[in-house]
């Protein structure tokens, strides 16, 4: 399976974005789900999640 190409690279993330991102992850929703709902790769929602402290659901 080919990974999914992101032509959005090194983009500045928006307040809206966040504002999703933390709805989400409120939500309980997966790091998977989150990056494909905003657009971003994983390790880009990963990475700004930890840097603004929000936590993100671990599916297992």
């Amino acid at each position: 399976m080919a990974k999914e190409r992101f032509e959005r690279h090194k983009q500045p993330w928006t307040g809206e974005e966040a504002g999703q991102l933390r709805t989400l992850a409120a939500k309980g929703k997966g790091l998977k789900e989150i990056a494909k709902a905003l657009g971003r790769s994983e390790e880009s929602t990963k990475d700004f999640a930890k840097k603004n402290k929000i936590g993100i659901a671990k599916k297992r």
